[in-house]
């Protein structure tokens, strides 16, 4: 039964206050030149919904939907609902802008396609797109020769010399995850398909705002890329400023989806102790594992700064529980990290581990504060057994754990994942060395 057939032909406003359901179960409505204003009101379109001209207003302060089994066509759209949101029930088609004043967007596994014309106006902390069970809102873009282009203000990002021609851009809110399902990257990515794809050498800058975080630290956001949704590759960063919420990365020669995570918060399957000790000027990184009858290989790299990184050897993976790697070409204060390769190409990478050869002892723990786990990073002068307390604010011993020290650095998983948040001191004792650590769980 249709229970509003509105037809707005003159410039004007019509309010329409009754907390209810604005429906349309068959009919033709038509919108041109009005505003149409939904105070509280949830609209449903089974029917044709054309809006040509004027704006959509969606007001009020109590959650709305937009539902129906047609998607209804917007000229133009305001969000203004303070405190609220509006929940899509069913995609929707966008011409011109979506405005946001206040309030929140959910795609609700559902998409806003906004053509070559329609564009985002004014997204901000408060009033944004959101989305984390899935959708997208897509923009398509004739992008030649790209000069910092922000197709449909999405908050992509794009140079390039060459010509990518008509381009499809999606924008989804759903964390990224490696072939584990661990998801780790922040509440956004972005698809990008080009018309050409090759030789790009293209610039690609990801905007984001601090509630789409996902708890990892701005500090250590680096530009990811995947061409499959399951292999992820970590693309580092060109410039990273976490005042303006912006990382961007240069000389990227295709495209594919992108989004940025923390190399902390990428663990590995099975790589449960690092370490790394120096003989005769050369550096022997070596490793244990949980079990590795999925992988194929380890690649080791290196780093000057923990943040650049360069393959330096591959390590087949034999069945062994013990891997390690000799690095001839090192130099003191020389980061190292594993990528390990399981027989379908998905990738992991383990945390970084520092190599000092200068013969000081210490103990450290990152990260720390952590949003998930964290690593004790210890410099034993011979080879030793550690004993690992984590005791909470009451001085309750929560966890205790052993490992076998070698001479040099090493790494070792606390595994304080599923602790709540709060205050610990970590107590280490090895080779009659003992050291109190606080560690902070966000």
């Amino acid at each position: 039964m249709l229970r509003y057939i509105v037809f707005f032909l003159l410039a004007g406003w019509l309010p329409l206050i009754t907390r209810a359901q604005f429906t349309n179960s068959g009919a033709q409505i038509i919108v041109s030149g009005a505003n149409l204003v939904l105070d509280n009101l949830d609209l449903v379109n089974s029917g044709t919904f054309t809006h040509t001209a004027g704006i959509v207003r969606f007001t009020g302060n109590s959650n709305a939907a937009v539902a129906g089994t047609i998607p209804p066509q917007f000229f133009a759209i305001e969000l203004n609902k303070p405190g609220a949101q509006i929940q899509l029930q069913t995609g929707i088609n966008v011409n011109d802008q979506i405005l946001f004043s206040n309030g929140l967007l959910d795609l609700n596994n559902n998409n806003i396609i906004l053509g070559t014309t329609g564009y985002l106006n004014g997204e901000k902390e408060s009033s944004r797109i959101t989305g984390v069970t899935g959708g997208y809102v897509e923009f398509t873009s004739l992008l030649n020769a790209p000069a910092a282009a922000n197709p449909g203000n999405l908050g992509l990002v794009i140079s390039s010399p060459a010509n990518l021609g008509s381009t499809v851009i999606r924008r989804g809110h759903v964390s990224q995850s490696n072939g584990a399902n661990m998801a780790n990257s922040i509440f956004r990515y972005y698809d990008v398909l080009p018309t050409n794809n090759t030789s790009l050498q293209a610039t690609i800058g990801i905007n984001y705002f601090d509630a789409e975080l996902n708890t990892l630290g701005e500090t250590m956001l680096t530009v990811w890329k995947s061409p499959n949704t399951t292999t992820w590759t970590s693309l580092g960063y060109n410039t990273r400023n976490a005042a303006t919420n912006f990382v961007d990365q240069l000389n990227i020669t295709d495209m594919a989806r992108f989004t940025l995570s923390s190399e902390l918060y990428v663990l590995p399957l099975s790589i449960s102790e690092l370490h790394t000790r120096c003989i005769n000027n050369q550096v022997v990184i070596s490793w244990q594992t949980r079990g590795a009858a999925d992988l194929n290989k380890f690649i080791i790299d290196r780093s000057a700064n923990g943040a650049d990184w360069q393959p330096i050897g591959t390590v087949p993976v034999t069945g062994k529980s013990t891997y390690a790697y000799t690095d001839a070409q090192s130099f003191n204060g020389a980061w190292y990290r594993i990528i390990q390769v399981d027989e379908k190409g998905q990738q992991f990478i383990s945390p970084m581990v520092q190599s000092k050869c200068d013969g000081n002892e210490e103990a450290r723990v990152f990260p720390n504060p952590a949003y998930g786990n964290s690593w004790l990073q210890l410099q034993a002068a011979s080879s030793s057994k550690v004993v690992m307390r984590l005791f909470d604010h009451k001085g309750t011993l929560v966890k205790i754990l052993t490992a076998n020290a070698a001479a040099g650095v090493n790494q070792f998983d606390l595994q304080i994942n599923n602790l709540p948040q709060g205050v610990y001191s970590l107590v280490v004792n090895w080779d009659g060395q003992v050291k109190t650590i606080k560690v902070v769980k966000l």
